[in-house]
């Protein structure tokens, strides 16, 4: 698991439970709201007034573009660029309601929103070089290694680029809807030994726990993320 977020030290003191107990517990009682899995995210954001969706939305979404636009050989402003246009095209879309599942899978449609976004990017950067006076064969390859200028079907770089930052997404996707279904102690062991990678000793000594407390999180935790990753990806 990589590129997630820090997350601080929690007290753990406080009373342990069984992630799945708890996961249990939780969600009877209402006392989270869990995050959206994508399936009903995109199905609230076909409420136009839905404010609170479309800011999860992006919060969740435009992060995981820019990164693809930025690997694929943008600059920081360009991918800004992707993003915004990317979204103005999925708003309009979702507008039209012409996002179906019986088109294909969210993920290749936004793949190709993202693609189409960042290829107009490499038309403008080429025509503003040109404009100042620079013939193509002057263009910098260095910048457009990745997409050789404009994407294609054909471009493996790209499609690589993106299943890795997707991947990506989904996991930290799936760690919020975790970390609201067990309890905050054995989220916090978790995150340390298996996200971070820290070594048992290091959990102990900053969490106050013992190594049997570090082995049980892992398990118990782990497998209410797997289930959670399988559930998500389900969706694709």
């Amino acid at each position: 698991m990589s590129e997630l977020p820090e997350e601080p030290i929690a007290d753990a003191s406080a009373p342990e439970a069984p992630a799945e107990e708890e996961a249990a517990t939780t969600r009877s009682s209402g006392a989270f709201n869990y995050p959206a899995t994508r399936k009903t995210l995109i199905q609230r954001l076909k409420d136009w007034g839905d404010q609170a969706s479309w800011d999860e939305f992006f919060r969740i979404y435009s992060g995981f573009v820019f990164k693809v636009a930025c690997k694929a050989g943008l600059s920081e402003t360009e991918a800004n660029e992707v993003v915004q246009e990317t979204f103005i095209r999925v708003a309009k879309n979702m507008r039209k309601n012409n996002f179906t599942r019986d088109g294909g899978s969210f993920k290749a449609w936004l793949m190709n929103q993202t693609r189409w976004r960042i290829a107009d990017q490499f038309r403008t950067r080429k025509q503003q070089d040109v404009y100042k006076g620079r013939p193509p064969e002057a263009f910098d390859d260095r910048r457009t290694a990745t997409m050789d200028t404009i994407p294609d079907d054909s471009n493996h770089g790209f499609d690589a680029i993106w299943e890795r930052e997707w991947k990506s997404n989904l996991t930290q996707m799936a760690l919020s809807r975790v970390k609201a279904k067990v309890s905050p102690q054995q989220y916090q062991i978790f995150y340390c030994y298996v996200v971070k990678g820290w070594e048992v000793d290091e959990v102990r000594q900053e969490l106050g726990v013992s190594s049997a407390q570090v082995y049980l999180a892992k398990h118990r935790v782990g497998r209410v993320m797997r289930k959670e990753l399988e559930y998500l990806s389900a969706e694709e």
